[in-house]
């Protein structure tokens, strides 16, 4: 199995699944590609110069479908957001959003977040981390496959500036129990909250939440600054 640079069993931060493209996913990606993706490196990027721009920047890993975030980065037009997606319908639905709403905040990395963060992304530089309901692998046997877990926190953390934040939600209890413990155990972290937050508003509610929200399922919001 592949190590990270902590030394440990390299966690993956995805499960590829197959998905249809739509045609007008399959347009956005052909027609908008060239605007808004960012190719993997192993190397550094330099943020700046590729949003042409110093504004605070913001990843969001697992994107979904990208509603989300186009809103997020539709309301916030003085930060640049970096999405990172391994899945092709929701990164062509993401492009077909940005397309239509003329963003030029946003860009997109189709490849597995662990590796971005690992190589392409410096320390400190990010000013907030986004990671809304990541896959639960519910089955308990299969918890060990979450992507929340010290490890990968402790990665993230040294790409976050101080001062800086880390948001997350999930609709799973046990798992966000999980993650209120792998948070609070790091010590570069503090927790905004006593507990769980209240959904801050720079989190829109998706469709698919709102569904859930409807049939009286919870939702956990968790959000810890860098010290």
């Amino acid at each position: 199995m592949p190590h990270g640079e902590s030394g440990h069993p390299r966690i993956r931060s995805y499960v590829l699944r197959a998905g249809r493209v739509g045609s007008g996913q399959a347009r956005a990606l052909a027609e908008l590609g060239p605007r808004y993706l960012l190719s993997y490196q192993s190397s550094l990027i330099d943020l700046d110069a590729i949003y042409g721009r110093a504004a605070p920047k913001i990843l969001e890993i697992g994107f979904g479908m990208g509603e989300g975030l186009a809103e997020i980065a539709a309301a916030h037009p003085e930060n640049d957001y970096l999405g990172v997606e391994v899945h092709t319908p929701g990164v062509g639905a993401l492009l077909k959003q940005l397309g239509e709403r003329g963003l030029d905040n946003v860009r997109v990395i189709q490849h597995d977040a662990v590796e971005v963060l690992t190589h392409m992304l410096a320390p400190g530089s990010l000013v907030g981390v986004h990671i809304f309901f990541p896959d639960p692998w519910h089955k308990k046997r299969h918890n060990k496959r979450r992507l929340i877990q010290s490890p990968f926190v402790r990665l993230l953390t040294g790409r976050i500036a101080p001062g800086g934040y880390l948001h997350l939600a999930t609709d799973w209890e046990d798992y966000a129990l999980q993650m209120l413990e792998v948070l609070s155990a790091e010590p570069k972290l503090a927790n905004v909250a006593d507990g769980f937050s209240a959904r801050p508003d720079t989190r829109p509610l998706t469709k698919f939440e709102q569904r859930g929200l409807r049939l009286g399922h919870g939702v956990w919001d968790l959000v810890f600054r860098k010290r």
